[in-house]
């Protein structure tokens, strides 16, 4: 079974950046469909906010846009995400994740906090 691992989260100040890591353990990673995911509060639903596909093409949701970049690299079973210009409202849990209707488990996620 796939192993997923996310990292790099932290805290910021508004208009900063960050970059999270995600590491597949396991076969299969460089088919797949690839997205990062944010889980903002409890009752909200975990929001696909970009995907890859093992390509390279990326698709992002409107509220990001424009700051966040995704990328993958297969040979090393990762995908990022560059976030710039962060505001408030992208505080959240972020996983990885496949974009399916079968996911692997969901790892532990990284906490992305971003002050006014």
């Amino acid at each position: 079974q796939v192993q997923l691992v996310e990292s790099g989260g932290g805290l910021v100040q508004a208009g900063g950046s960050l970059r999270l890591s995600c590491v597949a353990s396991g076969g299969g990673f460089s088919i797949n469909v690839m997205g990062w995911y944010r889980h903002q509060a409890p009752g909200k639903q975990r929001e696909l906010v970009a995907s890859i596909t093992s390509g390279g093409s990326t698709n992002y949701a409107d509220s990001v846009k424009g700051r966040f970049t995704i990328s993958r690299d297969n040979a090393k079973n990762t995908v990022y995400l560059q976030m710039n210009s962060l505001k408030p409202e992208d505080t959240a849990v972020y996983y990885c994740n496949r974009v399916s209707t079968v996911k692997y488990f969901w790892g532990q996620g990284t906490q992305v906090t971003v002050s006014s």
